[in-house]
């Protein structure tokens, strides 16, 4: 990723305004997606909620729980059109170093085992795969597993 693209690329904290472009990239990039009000919710529980801009529009967002020394990643996307040049990462690194900065000493999360990319992405971030939750997501023929990975920060 050029020097100039990571510059344009902003990030600030989620509001209440952004939600509906959130479940829109939502819509777009996962089978069964989170709702306005899981996003919603998640604001008014207090996560830590993100979304990342190019030149005014939403093009990723991410939610993350923070609690007794554990930050659990809820929620982590990208717009199809903006997939495959490193925002994930870059979006996945401002994550870790946030909840460095909660004090957190583990970050978990639960993904697809058909999610080769994202399972890519965080066995190369340093997370380990940890444990199965068996039925976990919803999927087109019942139900499917989730891997549980880990990080210690």
């Amino acid at each position: 990723m050029s020097a100039q693209f990571q510059e344009i690329v902003s990030i600030r904290p989620m509001c209440h305004e952004d939600i509906e472009a959130v479940v829109a990239i939502e819509y777009e990039i996962y089978p069964f997606p989170w709702t306005y009000g899981n996003f919603r919710d998640s604001l008014n529980a207090g996560y830590s909620c993100w979304v990342y801009e190019l030149s005014g529009f939403v093009i990723g967002y991410s939610v993350m729980m923070v609690a007794v020394g554990e930050a659990h990643l809820l929620n982590l996307g990208v717009a199809p059109d903006w997939q495959g040049r490193g925002l994930g990462r870059r979006f996945l690194h401002q994550l870790i170093n946030r909840a460095r900065d909660y004090h957190a000493e583990i970050m978990l999360l639960e993904v697809r085992p058909s999610n080769i990319a994202a399972r890519q992405l965080y066995l190369s971030t340093g997370f380990s795969e940890i444990a199965v939750r068996k039925k976990y997501y919803p999927a087109e023929n019942g139900r499917e597993d989730a891997v549980l990975m880990e990080l210690s920060l």
